[in-house]
Protein backbone atom coordinates (compact mmCIF):
# COMPACT_ATOMS: atom_id res chain seq x y z
CA UNK A 1 0.00 0.00 0.00
CA UNK A 2 1.42 3.37 -0.91
CA UNK A 3 2.24 6.08 1.60
CA UNK A 4 -0.57 8.16 0.09
CA UNK A 5 -3.01 6.08 2.11
CA UNK A 6 -3.04 7.96 5.37
CA UNK A 7 -5.10 7.23 8.48
CA UNK A 8 -8.60 8.62 8.14
CA UNK A 9 -9.19 12.14 9.40
CA UNK A 10 -11.40 12.35 12.46
CA UNK A 11 -13.79 14.89 10.97
CA UNK A 12 -14.90 12.80 8.00
CA UNK A 13 -13.92 9.21 8.75
CA UNK A 14 -16.11 8.93 11.82
CA UNK A 15 -15.23 5.93 13.97
CA UNK A 16 -16.13 6.03 17.65
CA UNK A 17 -16.69 3.47 20.35
CA UNK A 18 -15.24 1.50 23.25
CA UNK A 19 -13.41 -1.82 23.25
CA UNK A 20 -16.03 -3.33 25.56
CA UNK A 21 -19.16 -2.80 23.50
CA UNK A 22 -20.44 -0.73 20.62
CA UNK A 23 -18.71 1.25 17.90
CA UNK A 24 -19.95 3.46 15.09
CA UNK A 25 -18.56 4.31 11.67
CA UNK A 26 -19.41 6.54 8.74
CA UNK A 27 -18.39 6.76 5.07
CA UNK A 28 -19.49 9.11 2.25
CA UNK A 29 -20.52 8.28 -1.31
CA UNK A 30 -19.46 9.76 -4.66
CA UNK A 31 -21.11 10.80 -7.94
CA UNK A 32 -19.58 8.32 -10.35
CA UNK A 33 -16.28 8.68 -12.13
CA UNK A 34 -14.34 11.45 -13.83
CA UNK A 35 -11.89 8.99 -15.34
CA UNK A 36 -11.70 5.22 -15.52
CA UNK A 37 -9.65 2.82 -17.57
CA UNK A 38 -6.43 0.78 -17.72
CA UNK A 39 -3.27 2.56 -16.56
CA UNK A 40 0.37 1.83 -15.79
CA UNK A 41 1.67 1.75 -12.23
CA UNK A 42 5.16 2.84 -11.12
CA UNK A 43 6.55 -0.51 -12.26
CA UNK A 44 4.95 -0.28 -15.69
CA UNK A 45 2.33 -2.91 -14.84
CA UNK A 46 -1.21 -2.49 -16.18
CA UNK A 47 -3.87 -1.75 -13.57
CA UNK A 48 -7.56 -0.93 -13.70
CA UNK A 49 -7.95 2.51 -12.14
CA UNK A 50 -10.46 5.27 -11.56
CA UNK A 51 -10.88 8.84 -10.33
CA UNK A 52 -14.17 9.52 -8.57
CA UNK A 53 -16.18 12.74 -8.42
CA UNK A 54 -16.76 13.60 -4.74
CA UNK A 55 -20.17 14.59 -3.47
CA UNK A 56 -20.98 15.81 0.03
CA UNK A 57 -24.19 14.76 1.71
CA UNK A 58 -25.33 11.15 1.38
CA UNK A 59 -23.43 8.45 3.21
CA UNK A 60 -23.64 5.21 5.18
CA UNK A 61 -23.62 4.87 8.95
CA UNK A 62 -22.90 1.67 10.81
CA UNK A 63 -23.20 0.57 14.40
CA UNK A 64 -21.56 -2.64 15.58
CA UNK A 65 -22.14 -4.28 18.94
CA UNK A 66 -19.75 -7.02 20.01
CA UNK A 67 -21.12 -10.18 21.60
CA UNK A 68 -18.15 -11.67 23.49
CA UNK A 69 -18.35 -15.42 23.92
CA UNK A 70 -20.31 -16.01 20.73
CA UNK A 71 -18.93 -17.72 17.65
CA UNK A 72 -17.34 -15.41 15.03
CA UNK A 73 -19.93 -16.55 12.52
CA UNK A 74 -22.80 -15.46 14.77
CA UNK A 75 -23.09 -12.13 13.00
CA UNK A 76 -26.46 -10.43 12.57
CA UNK A 77 -26.71 -7.73 9.89
CA UNK A 78 -29.59 -5.28 9.53
CA UNK A 79 -30.74 -4.94 6.76
CA UNK A 80 -30.05 -8.61 6.07
CA UNK A 81 -29.34 -8.10 2.35
CA UNK A 82 -26.12 -6.10 2.95
CA UNK A 83 -23.94 -9.10 2.18
CA UNK A 84 -20.82 -7.12 1.27
CA UNK A 85 -20.96 -5.20 4.55
CA UNK A 86 -21.42 -8.50 6.38
CA UNK A 87 -18.27 -9.91 4.75
CA UNK A 88 -16.40 -6.72 5.61
CA UNK A 89 -17.50 -6.90 9.24
CA UNK A 90 -16.35 -10.52 9.52
CA UNK A 91 -12.96 -9.61 8.05
CA UNK A 92 -12.66 -6.61 10.35
CA UNK A 93 -13.51 -8.74 13.39
CA UNK A 94 -10.69 -11.14 12.54
CA UNK A 95 -8.29 -8.23 11.97
CA UNK A 96 -9.22 -6.54 15.26
CA UNK A 97 -9.07 -9.76 17.24
CA UNK A 98 -5.55 -10.38 15.97
CA UNK A 99 -4.44 -6.85 16.83
CA UNK A 100 -5.94 -6.81 20.32
CA UNK A 101 -5.36 -10.43 21.31
CA UNK A 102 -9.05 -10.78 22.10
CA UNK A 103 -10.87 -13.88 20.82
CA UNK A 104 -12.97 -13.20 17.71
CA UNK A 105 -16.68 -13.15 18.42
CA UNK A 106 -20.01 -12.44 16.79
CA UNK A 107 -22.17 -9.37 17.09
CA UNK A 108 -24.79 -7.20 15.49
CA UNK A 109 -24.18 -4.76 12.64
CA UNK A 110 -26.81 -2.14 11.85
CA UNK A 111 -26.56 -0.02 8.71
CA UNK A 112 -28.44 3.15 7.86
CA UNK A 113 -27.91 5.73 5.18
CA UNK A 114 -29.25 7.61 2.21
CA UNK A 115 -26.97 6.60 -0.67
CA UNK A 116 -29.05 5.52 -3.69
CA UNK A 117 -28.41 1.84 -4.41
CA UNK A 118 -27.35 0.54 -7.82
CA UNK A 119 -26.68 3.90 -9.49
CA UNK A 120 -22.89 3.75 -9.36
CA UNK A 121 -22.51 6.13 -6.41
CA UNK A 122 -20.48 3.76 -4.24
CA UNK A 123 -23.32 2.60 -1.99
CA UNK A 124 -21.76 -0.80 -1.33
CA UNK A 125 -18.29 0.64 -0.68
CA UNK A 126 -19.81 3.22 1.66
CA UNK A 127 -21.55 0.41 3.60
CA UNK A 128 -18.36 -1.65 3.68
CA UNK A 129 -16.14 1.16 4.96
CA UNK A 130 -18.69 2.25 7.57
CA UNK A 131 -18.93 -1.37 8.77
CA UNK A 132 -15.15 -1.78 9.05
CA UNK A 133 -14.84 1.48 10.96
CA UNK A 134 -17.67 0.51 13.32
CA UNK A 135 -16.12 -2.86 14.09
CA UNK A 136 -12.73 -1.29 14.71
CA UNK A 137 -14.29 1.27 17.04
CA UNK A 138 -16.04 -1.48 19.00
CA UNK A 139 -12.58 -2.95 19.64
CA UNK A 140 -11.17 0.44 20.61
CA UNK A 141 -9.15 0.68 17.40
CA UNK A 142 -8.98 3.07 14.48
CA UNK A 143 -7.72 1.51 11.27
CA UNK A 144 -5.63 3.42 8.77
CA UNK A 145 -6.93 3.94 5.28
CA UNK A 146 -4.56 1.34 3.84
CA UNK A 147 -5.98 -1.40 6.06
CA UNK A 148 -9.54 -0.31 5.34
CA UNK A 149 -8.84 -0.41 1.61
CA UNK A 150 -7.36 -3.91 1.86
CA UNK A 151 -10.38 -5.24 3.75
CA UNK A 152 -12.82 -3.46 1.43
CA UNK A 153 -11.32 -5.09 -1.66
CA UNK A 154 -11.44 -8.49 0.02
CA UNK A 155 -15.08 -7.92 0.93
CA UNK A 156 -16.40 -6.70 -2.42
CA UNK A 157 -13.70 -7.53 -5.01
CA UNK A 158 -13.37 -3.87 -6.02
CA UNK A 159 -13.58 -0.73 -3.92
CA UNK A 160 -13.98 2.98 -4.50
CA UNK A 161 -11.45 5.21 -2.69
CA UNK A 162 -13.98 6.49 -0.14
CA UNK A 163 -11.70 5.61 2.77
CA UNK A 164 -9.37 8.46 1.76
CA UNK A 165 -10.57 11.49 3.67
CA UNK A 166 -8.07 14.23 2.85
CA UNK A 167 -9.89 15.51 -0.23
CA UNK A 168 -7.06 14.96 -2.69
CA UNK A 169 -8.06 13.48 -6.06
CA UNK A 170 -6.36 10.16 -6.68
CA UNK A 171 -6.09 7.60 -9.43
CA UNK A 172 -7.07 4.50 -7.47
CA UNK A 173 -6.57 0.85 -8.41
CA UNK A 174 -10.01 -0.33 -7.34
CA UNK A 175 -9.28 -4.05 -7.57
CA UNK A 176 -6.05 -3.76 -5.59
CA UNK A 177 -6.98 -1.11 -3.05
CA UNK A 178 -4.01 1.15 -3.69
CA UNK A 179 -3.31 4.65 -4.95
CA UNK A 180 -1.61 4.78 -8.33
CA UNK A 181 -1.16 8.56 -8.22
CA UNK A 182 -2.16 11.57 -6.17
CA UNK A 183 -3.21 13.97 -8.91
CA UNK A 184 -2.94 17.16 -6.87
CA UNK A 185 -4.24 19.02 -3.85
CA UNK A 186 -7.90 19.24 -4.91
CA UNK A 187 -10.14 19.16 -7.95
CA UNK A 188 -11.10 22.57 -9.29
CA UNK A 189 -14.57 23.61 -8.07
CA UNK A 190 -17.45 22.41 -10.22
CA UNK A 191 -21.19 22.88 -10.47
CA UNK A 192 -22.68 19.47 -11.24
CA UNK A 193 -26.19 18.95 -12.61
CA UNK A 194 -26.88 15.36 -11.65
CA UNK A 195 -29.19 13.06 -13.57
CA UNK A 196 -29.85 9.37 -14.19
CA UNK A 197 -29.64 7.51 -17.47
CA UNK A 198 -31.51 4.39 -18.47
CA UNK A 199 -34.60 5.69 -16.71
CA UNK A 200 -32.70 5.59 -13.43
CA UNK A 201 -32.90 1.80 -13.24
CA UNK A 202 -30.41 0.41 -10.71
CA UNK A 203 -27.47 -1.60 -12.04
CA UNK A 204 -26.40 -4.81 -10.33
CA UNK A 205 -22.64 -4.32 -10.48
CA UNK A 206 -21.97 -7.91 -9.44
CA UNK A 207 -23.75 -9.10 -12.59
CA UNK A 208 -21.56 -7.00 -14.88
CA UNK A 209 -18.68 -8.74 -16.66
CA UNK A 210 -15.25 -8.07 -15.19
CA UNK A 211 -14.45 -5.92 -18.21
CA UNK A 212 -17.30 -3.57 -17.34
CA UNK A 213 -16.71 -3.17 -13.65
CA UNK A 214 -12.92 -3.13 -13.91
CA UNK A 215 -12.21 -0.66 -16.66
CA UNK A 216 -15.46 0.54 -18.26
CA UNK A 217 -14.20 -0.24 -21.73
CA UNK A 218 -12.00 -3.33 -21.79
CA UNK A 219 -10.51 -5.61 -19.14
CA UNK A 220 -6.88 -5.28 -18.13
CA UNK A 221 -5.96 -8.45 -20.01
CA UNK A 222 -7.88 -7.34 -23.12
CA UNK A 223 -6.48 -3.80 -23.24
CA UNK A 224 -4.18 -3.21 -26.17
CA UNK A 225 -1.45 -0.61 -26.39
CA UNK A 226 -3.82 1.93 -27.92
CA UNK A 227 -6.23 1.59 -24.98
CA UNK A 228 -3.47 2.07 -22.44
CA UNK A 229 -1.97 5.02 -24.33
CA UNK A 230 -5.40 6.68 -24.56
CA UNK A 231 -5.97 6.26 -20.82
CA UNK A 232 -2.50 7.54 -20.00
CA UNK A 233 -3.09 10.63 -22.16
CA UNK A 234 -6.30 11.34 -20.25
CA UNK A 235 -4.45 10.83 -16.98
CA UNK A 236 -1.82 13.38 -18.02
CA UNK A 237 -4.50 15.87 -19.04
CA UNK A 238 -6.42 15.40 -15.78
CA UNK A 239 -3.22 15.93 -13.79
CA UNK A 240 -2.71 19.21 -15.66
CA UNK A 241 -6.34 20.25 -15.16
CA UNK A 242 -6.00 19.72 -11.41
CA UNK A 243 -2.69 21.57 -11.21
CA UNK A 244 -3.97 24.59 -13.13
CA UNK A 245 -7.63 24.59 -12.04
CA UNK A 246 -8.66 24.16 -15.67
CA UNK A 247 -12.36 23.20 -15.58
CA UNK A 248 -12.79 22.96 -19.38
CA UNK A 249 -9.87 20.54 -19.59
CA UNK A 250 -11.25 18.47 -16.72
CA UNK A 251 -14.61 18.39 -18.49
CA UNK A 252 -12.99 17.25 -21.72
CA UNK A 253 -11.25 14.39 -19.88
CA UNK A 254 -14.47 13.33 -18.16
CA UNK A 255 -16.39 13.41 -21.45
CA UNK A 256 -13.75 11.37 -23.25
CA UNK A 257 -13.73 8.80 -20.46
CA UNK A 258 -17.54 8.66 -20.44
CA UNK A 259 -17.58 8.13 -24.20
CA UNK A 260 -15.15 5.24 -23.88
CA UNK A 261 -17.41 3.78 -21.22
CA UNK A 262 -20.28 3.60 -23.69
CA UNK A 263 -18.56 0.59 -25.28
CA UNK A 264 -19.92 -1.37 -22.32
CA UNK A 265 -22.82 0.65 -20.95
CA UNK A 266 -24.36 1.87 -24.20
CA UNK A 267 -26.73 4.40 -22.59
CA UNK A 268 -29.19 5.45 -25.33
CA UNK A 269 -29.39 8.98 -23.87
CA UNK A 270 -25.65 9.59 -23.96
CA UNK A 271 -25.56 11.58 -27.21
CA UNK A 272 -28.50 13.70 -26.04
CA UNK A 273 -26.67 14.37 -22.78
CA UNK A 274 -23.50 15.52 -24.52
CA UNK A 275 -25.55 17.67 -26.90
CA UNK A 276 -27.24 19.38 -23.94
CA UNK A 277 -23.80 20.00 -22.44
CA UNK A 278 -22.57 21.62 -25.67
CA UNK A 279 -25.68 23.81 -26.08
CA UNK A 280 -25.50 25.09 -22.52
CA UNK A 281 -21.78 25.80 -22.52
CA UNK A 282 -20.94 23.10 -19.99
CA UNK A 283 -17.38 21.93 -19.52
CA UNK A 284 -18.42 18.33 -20.18
CA UNK A 285 -20.20 15.30 -18.76
CA UNK A 286 -19.28 12.46 -16.43
CA UNK A 287 -20.94 9.12 -15.80
CA UNK A 288 -20.78 6.25 -13.36
CA UNK A 289 -19.08 3.47 -15.26
CA UNK A 290 -21.00 0.78 -13.40
CA UNK A 291 -24.31 2.54 -12.89
CA UNK A 292 -26.84 5.03 -14.16
CA UNK A 293 -25.86 8.29 -12.47
CA UNK A 294 -24.37 11.04 -14.62
CA UNK A 295 -23.55 14.71 -14.35
CA UNK A 296 -23.21 17.78 -16.55
CA UNK A 297 -20.19 19.77 -15.38
CA UNK A 298 -20.07 23.58 -15.27
CA UNK A 299 -17.38 26.06 -14.27
CA UNK A 300 -18.88 27.96 -11.30
CA UNK A 301 -17.13 31.20 -12.31
CA UNK A 302 -18.22 31.08 -15.96
CA UNK A 303 -20.42 34.02 -17.02
CA UNK A 304 -24.14 33.29 -16.66
CA UNK A 305 -23.64 29.93 -14.98
CA UNK A 306 -27.04 30.04 -13.26
CA UNK A 307 -28.75 30.58 -16.59
CA UNK A 308 -26.71 27.77 -18.12
CA UNK A 309 -27.76 25.42 -15.34
CA UNK A 310 -31.45 26.32 -15.81
CA UNK A 311 -31.15 25.68 -19.56
CA UNK A 312 -29.49 22.37 -18.82
CA UNK A 313 -32.33 21.32 -16.51
CA UNK A 314 -34.87 22.28 -19.17
CA UNK A 315 -32.92 20.30 -21.76
CA UNK A 316 -32.80 17.21 -19.56
CA UNK A 317 -36.54 17.44 -18.98
CA UNK A 318 -37.22 17.83 -22.69
CA UNK A 319 -35.30 14.62 -23.41
CA UNK A 320 -36.92 12.67 -20.59
CA UNK A 321 -33.68 12.43 -18.60
CA UNK A 322 -34.52 12.65 -14.87
CA UNK A 323 -32.57 15.33 -13.03
CA UNK A 324 -31.53 14.40 -9.49
CA UNK A 325 -29.62 17.12 -7.68
CA UNK A 326 -27.47 20.10 -8.54
CA UNK A 327 -24.48 20.50 -6.27
CA UNK A 328 -21.14 22.24 -6.06
CA UNK A 329 -17.76 20.72 -5.29
CA UNK A 330 -15.36 23.04 -3.55
CA UNK A 331 -11.81 22.95 -2.37
CA UNK A 332 -11.51 21.85 1.28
Amino acid sequence: MTSALRPAATATGTSTGRASGTGTGYAPCHHGEILQGVFLDHDGRRCAGLVTLPMAGPGSRAEFTRRPGTAPGALTVVPADRTKAARAAALAIAECAERTGLPPCGGELRLTGDVPVGLGMGSSTSDVIAAVRAVAAAYGLRMGAGTVARLAVRAERASDPLMLDDGRPVLFAQREGRVLEVLGAALPPLVVVGCTLGGGAPVDTLSLPVSASASASVSVSEADEDDVRACERLRTQLRRAVATGDVPLLGAVATASARRGQRVLGHPEFEALTAIARRTGAAGVQIAHSGAVAGVLFDPVAPGVRHRVRRCLHGLDAHGIPATRTFTTRRP
